[in-house]
């Protein structure tokens, strides 16, 4: 097994393929292993690598909660990175590991191509704020004193329903490896990452400011996120905004051939220099067109 480190803490990854890399980074609710349908796609062209965040089995899982954080989650990626001596990375991140590239757009422009956030943005939107966080810090409890991740409920949330409905048999295997997360890293990472990150509305002058092409993805039916990407998109003027129609949080296992496709697609364009910068908006405009002057 292959392993990075950052104080003291053991980040595994796995290595395939080669080209511009890319780094996947996963969800709160999957693994390394979630990303297998777009390593086996993307590998034909791409140095494509997976990771486990801490707390994620075959990285280490500290019992210590100081050791989770989202600025523990941006420099461990940007340990895998220094580890692998990688310079300028494609990051595709899902949900929590959507939340990461974002940040790492900011804080390293320099050392990131594109950046691909699906799924992102959940307990950003101020009027799911208050209630994400208190539902994070109430499961983070619940999964202490159970001792163990309870995966069965986790998996049949209402923006999750959408993979069983779609691939019963790719749920299933969801299910099961989630079962698997120890209660100790599930429970750590609900609390320190998910529910004390800041809001990305807090880095609206820097999203605003930033000029890494992205993509961000997100299901019509993952209402924790919608609102927010709309925002993302109106923000960010070298961001599109792609809307998978009946689909949840789990885009990339819903439909992992559009998914994929989408992200080729969007990739192309950066490589030829055509993903713009939005020209900014001045003046009314209520979608009718702008009268001329006689």
């Amino acid at each position: 097994m292959a392993y990075a480190e950052r104080d003291g803490v053991k980040l595994y990854f796995e290595d395939t393929g080669e080209g511009l890399p890319i780094l996947f980074l996963h969800e709160y609710g999957g693994d390394h292993r979630s990303w297998e349908p777009q390593v086996r796609y993307f590998s034909h062209w791409h140095r494509c690598i997976v990771t486990a965040a801490r707390g994620y089995p075959p990285s280490d899982v500290p019992d210590d909660a100081a050791l989770y954080g989202q600025d523990h989650a941006i420099n461990d990626a940007l340990a895998v990175m220094d580890h692998l001596r990688l310079g300028k990375v494609i990051v595709i991140g899902l949900s929590m590991g959507g939340y990461t590239a974002l940040r790492l757009a900011l804080q390293v422009p320099d050392r990131i191509t594109a950046i691909v956030a699906a799924s992102g943005g959940s307990g950003s939107y101020p009027a799911h704020r208050d209630v994400f966080q208190a539902e994070a810090e109430k499961l983070a409890v619940e999964i202490l004193n159970h001792g163990r991740m309870p995966a069965d409920a986790f998996a049949m949330g209402p923006t999750r329903t959408q993979l069983k409905r779609k691939d019963p048999r790719g749920w299933a295997e969801f299910r099961d490896h989630l079962a698997e997360h120890p209660a100790v890293g599930a429970a750590h990472t609900l609390s320190n990452v998910q529910a004390k990150r800041p809001s990305l509305y807090d880095f609206e002058d820097q999203l605003s400011a930033c000029r890494v092409p992205t993509l961000l993805m997100v299901g019509d039916e993952d209402e924790a996120c919608l609102d927010a990407n709309v925002w993302l998109k109106r923000t960010m003027p070298t961001a599109g905004l792609d809307i998978a129609p009946k689909s949840g949080h789990l885009l990339n296992l819903e439909d992992p051939a559009r998914f994929n496709e989408t992200i080729s697609s969007f990739l192309s364009i950066v490589n030829a220099g055509a993903w713009e910068v939005r020209p900014a908006q001045t003046g009314s405009f209520g979608g009718v067109g702008p009268a001329g002057e006689e």
